[in-house]
Parts: structure tokens; sequence; C-alpha cells
């Protein structure tokens, strides 16, 4: 669709420019009658003069990148057609200089414009290729950056499923029905650009009732959640990398904190794990909350606030504009 409205208004330009120069010149050359106007004649040779430089010379000079010897075909082009009207058409009788005085605008208006409306359609499709492959970039980028995130989240669901198959077998089944509906989160749902918050605070309850009997007995978690509204849409899978990070990097016997709240479309993440202060990096934290912010700029660009802070407990704090 988009190609046939360039065409349309390349097509309507020519026309109208056509019509219009056609007019005024008349109007210059009004001491002759409009059957014997030689302007009249001279117009169908201007049209194949700008359309062979249009189709031909522009694309091959611009291709090969030849702009001085360009200018100078263009000049040749602009005397030679200026007095070939002169003498052919007009058959004024003039000096060379007062030919070129006189008609040179005929002959470079049409070519110097369609020249500029060549040039400026051919940026705007550049553009326009620029934007296509900066979206398959994007695209692409965004599919690599979540299927570094799905595995963490699988396996870890897999290993707790396990763990309870071999201590637990009779809780085992909820576990696994649990599994099933995280599994579609992640595959199915997720391939989206967005989903539904409702859908992404229930896969984040799903995650934390497998993290809760997991680390029973082990750590203290805290879960508190405030939605105001579920209609709102949330980029998938960005809030459960936050979350998993602090499970992964906690220490034993340790508590971990994390509060979601969502308040007139702003949606707030809290997060706090204690760890081990002597023997954890603050790059090892990071791994997975790099991809995590790349995803942010990506996506929400200026529209969000991304903190992490390590003091007594490592904390990291997302705040997003939701629509």
């Amino acid at each position: 669709m988009r190609p046939l409205k360039k065409h349309t208004s390349q097509i309507l330009v020519h026309i109208l420019f056509w019509m219009l120069f056609v007019f005024v010149s008349l109007f210059v050359f009004s001491q002759y009658y409009w059957r014997e106007n030689p302007f009249l004649q001279y117009v169908s040779i201007l049209v194949v003069i700008v359309y062979v430089n249009n189709l031909l010379l522009l694309p091959f000079f611009i291709k090969k990148r030849l702009y001085i010897l360009y200018a100078f075909v263009f000049a040749a082009i602009s005397f030679f057609a200026t007095q070939l009207y002169c003498n052919v058409f007009a058959q004024c009788g003039c000096s060379i200089m007062k030919c070129l005085s006189d008609y040179l605008w005929q002959t470079l208006v049409p070519l110097i414009f369609f020249s500029f409306i060549w040039m400026l359609y051919r940026f705007l499709d550049k553009q326009d290729e620029v934007e296509q492959v900066k979206k398959e970039h994007l695209e692409m980028e965004l599919k690599f950056l979540k299927s570094q995130i799905n595995p963490h989240v699988l396996f870890n669901n897999l290993n707790t499923i396990y763990s309870y198959a071999l201590e637990k077998p009779n809780e085992a089944p909820e576990l696994i029905l649990m599994l099933s509906d995280n599994l579609k989160h992640v595959l199915y749902e997720s391939n989206a650009k967005t989903i539904s918050l409702e859908k992404e605070i229930q896969f984040i309850d799903n995650y934390m009732k497998f993290q809760e009997l997991r680390t029973e007995g082990v750590k203290t978690i805290t879960y508190s959640k405030n939605i105001e509204s579920d209609s709102l849409n949330i980029a998938p899978l960005l809030l459960i990398t936050i979350i998993e990070n602090a499970f992964k990097h906690s220490i034993l016997n340790s508590h971990i904190n994390i509060d979601i709240e969502e308040k007139q479309g702003t949606l707030e993440c809290m997060c706090e794990n204690e760890y081990n202060k002597n023997e954890t990096n603050l790059e090892s934290f990071k791994i997975g909350l790099q991809n995590l912010e790349k995803r942010l700029q990506l996506i929400y660009k200026d529209k969000y606030e991304y903190k992490i802070e390590k003091q007594e407990m490592f904390k990291v704090y997302l705040k997003l504009e939701l629509v």
C-alpha cells in the first residue's frame, strides 16, 4: 500500500509541475499564438531530456559517484538544449549569450526540479530501508535476549519438580500443572511484543509458588503485590529476570523481599536479597540484569527507571510506564 501511495504522489508531482511550467511559459511568451508557439513544440524535446536524465543519467552517475562529471554533463545538456530551442524552434537569431540569458531558465528549471525530486524520493527510499533494517535488527535482538531468559526460568522449575518427585512425590502433580502454565506463558504468550499485565503477574505468582516450595525452611520469602488495573500491557518476561536473579544469588538462611505495585499506569517492582559480601562479585550479579537493561532500552526507551544497589542488601528497582 505504501509503494502505491509513493508512486501516486510522484505522478501527481510530475503532472502538476508540467501543467504549471507550461502555463507560466506561455504567459512569458505571450507574443506567440498558442498553435505557433515554439515553446510548445520544444516541450516534447524537453520532456525527453528530463526523463532521460532521471531514468538513465542520474542513476548511473550517482551510483558510480561521478558527481563532478555529472555536473559537466548536466551543464552541457542545458547549454545545447537551450541553443536547440533558440536556433531551431524559436529561430530568434540572437547571440549565444543572449540566448542563454533569455531562454536557459526554461531548460534548467525542469531539469533541476526533477533532479531534486529524484534525489528526494531516493533519500526517502533509503530511509525506509534503514528503518526496516533497524526494525528487523530490533526484533532479532529482542528474540535473542528473550531466548537467554527462557531456559533459566524453565530449568529452575524442572529442578524443583525433580526434587519433589524424589522427596515428596504426592506434591509433584500439582507442580507439573503449574509448570505447564509457565511453559505456555514462556513458549507461546511471551512471543508477543506485549501481553496483559494480568497474565504476567499470574506467571510470577506461579514462579513464586515454586520458589516457596523449593526454599521452604531454607529462605524466608516476602512477596507482596498490589495491582490496580489488569487491563494494562507489559513486555513479557521482564520482572522474572529481577526476581530470579534474587533467588539465584541469595545465600542460605537469608531473606528475600519482593514487592510489585501498579498504580495509575505506573508499575514498580522492588526486589531485595541478602548476599555474601565477601565472595560475591557485583558483575556476576549483573549478567542477567544487563540483558534486562538492554531490553528496557529497546522497548521502553525513556519510559522506565532502573536502579541496582549493593549495600546491606542487593536491591534492584524497576519503574515502568505501562499502556
